[in-house]
């Protein structure tokens, strides 16, 4: 790696000094070229030349923009695994609770599921490695599941009421990677479909979701995405093409050394018509931002939830000879009425730039509408029915929803952090599935007479206690009803898929309950639009 890395500085020295413009850049890059050679052949003592080059390059990179950044290679195959369509690996989401490998789910059809492993199973041996009770990380759990295809793992697993370990012989496959969480209907008209990230495979998800709903009568759309944090921009503009007319801008992108970029509507979205509204967050970026932005300019639908990340920065990946990557910020995003999504920045202080979030909830942004303030030149209006938009960062929705702090308590957050209210979850389905089995024959029996009794949530306290959990009564009273919602939610997650999870979440949620009043009221939706 190291000769590769030194490599690829001598022929950039001699590429970039070649097509150099001006006597300046030259000198700055000889200036670069001839520091680097002292160092390497004068200094007094073993220099690791190939750390200098990735310290020198990160250093460069942290004098410009927030999200221009250097990986290496590992990281740079970590980061855009999530957004390929498939991995190979065994087909299981687990996590590390205190110093243990729980199974969350098992991806149907995928090897695990076809040997028998079980959600709420605690694998404690990789092949001969124990991994339980060892202080290992998620990534390091990773290295030793994941493999080629055709490569067998064993594993041994700890089952509730089952003395001995369980050995399982897993032949590694191709593993799919999905984007949509949940798709449902919401009532007999709306359909829901909540989107986590703009992957491969989105579009082809998101086309199937659609067309099962429509033939369940959907007629009306409510897309979440809350916590999206983005992912591919073609993607991002693909989704926006299925509400769009063919010819409306979708996004244009534009940078003082890059020409402006136009993304537009190429054909018939498949959902042009009906109500839709978008839920959205602080959390939602990038490419949620895209879509948000496109749909809201167009008077296409309504935006709901609160202001989003603020992050319209174009990175192009320039890809090294060793498998890291460059990922340096060339445009900006412009919404199809000229707004640009990126919140400012100062260039060099990223310190101040990631505590934004932190200092938007300390001015009251997050509970508050009135707390967020826009200067008359951040005006913009939307290009159907006029309505003024406002630029600065992030898309503002066209409904606030603050957030909800009647139930959250910091005894709640711990409870949570702690994987506390996961492993009880967990425990419960172990303890329980062959009655479960009996008990709910499908998901609607389930929500309907499924109660978290005083007797789960003792066991609750008691696990909490055993991690050193102080209990503090008032805030366990004031979020008792949340602790039993996300329980039962999250043993539906284990019990049957992803989409039940949200099912019961979203019935107490601040957004989907919103969205839902809007979209069944017509003259509340089109009062908002016009």
């Amino acid at each position: 790696m190291k000769k590769n890395v030194l490599l690829l500085v001598l022929l950039t020295f001699a590429g970039v000094y070649s097509n150099a413009q001006n006597p300046q850049e030259r000198e700055n890059i000889n200036k670069l070229g001839i520091a680097f050679s002292a160092i390497t052949n004068l200094y007094v003592d073993d220099t690791d030349n190939a750390k200098i080059v990735e310290e020198a390059i990160q250093s460069m990179l942290e004098k410009l923009d927030p999200h221009s950044a250097y990986t290496d290679a590992e990281e740079t195959r970590r980061m855009n695994e999530p957004l390929e369509a498939n991995f190979d690996g065994i087909g299981i989401q687990f996590n590390m609770l205190t110093d243990t490998l729980y199974v969350i789910q098992v991806i149907p059809g995928g090897p695990s599921e076809k040997v028998g492993l079980l959600a709420g199973d605690r694998i404690l041996f990789v092949d001969d490695t124990l991994i339980a009770g060892v202080k290992m990380v998620n990534t390091d759990v990773m290295k030793l599941i994941k493999g080629k295809k055709g490569t067998e793992v064993r594993i041994r697993v700890k089952r509730n009421n089952i003395p001995d370990l369980i050995e399982f012989k897993i032949i590694r496959d191709v593993i799919p990677v999905y984007s949509i969480d949940a798709s449902y209907m919401a009532d007999n008209k709306t359909g829901y479909i909540r989107l986590s990230r703009f992957a491969a495979s989105s579009i082809d998800e998101f086309q199937k979701a659609l067309s099962k709903l429509r033939k369940e009568g959907m007629k009306n759309l409510i897309l979440d995405l809350q916590g999206n944090g983005g992912g591919y921009l073609h993607i991002a503009c693909a989704l926006a093409n299925q509400f769009l007319e063919k010819d409306k801008l979708i996004v244009y992108t534009q940078g003082s050394k890059i020409r402006r970029s136009d993304a537009v509507a190429t054909e018939n979205g498949i959902f042009e018509n009906g109500k839709l509204i978008i839920l959205v967050d602080e959390s939602s970026a990038s490419a949620s931002e895209i879509v948000s932005g496109a749909i809201q300019d167009w008077d296409r639908g309504i935006i709901v939830g609160r202001r989003t990340f603020g992050k319209g920065l174009v990175q192009r990946p320039i890809e090294l000879p060793d498998g890291s990557m460059i990922r340096l910020t060339v445009a900006r995003y412009y919404t199809p009425s000229g707004r640009s999504i990126q919140k400012p920045y100062e260039k060099g202080n990223k310190d101040e730039y990631n505590h934004d979030l932190i200092d938007r909830y300390n001015k009251g942004e997050l509970m508050n509408a009135d707390s967020i303030h826009f200067p008359d030149s951040l005006k913009y209006n939307t290009l159907v029915a006029n309505r003024t938009v406002y630029g600065g960062g992030g898309i503002m929705p066209d409904v606030f929803i603050p957030i909800d702090s009647t139930r959250n308590t910091e005894y709640h957050l711990k409870l949570v952090r702690y994987g506390i209210v996961n492993r009880l979850a967990m425990n419960y389905i172990d303890k329980n599935r062959a009655q479960m089995s009996k008990k709910y024959r499908d998901f609607k029996s389930y929500n309907k007479n499924f109660i978290v009794t005083e007797e789960i949530l003792k066991e609750l306290l008691s696990m909490a206690e055993e991690e050193k959990i102080e209990f503090k009564e008032e805030q366990y009273d004031k979020s008792k009803n949340l602790i039993a919602l996300q329980i039962k939610a999250l043993i539906a997650r284990d019990f049957f898929e992803m989409s039940e999870y949200y099912q019961i979440i979203n019935d107490e949620d601040n957004f989907y309950r919103e969205a839902l009043r809007i979209i069944n009221n017509d003259e509340l939706y089109s009062k908002i639009l016009n």
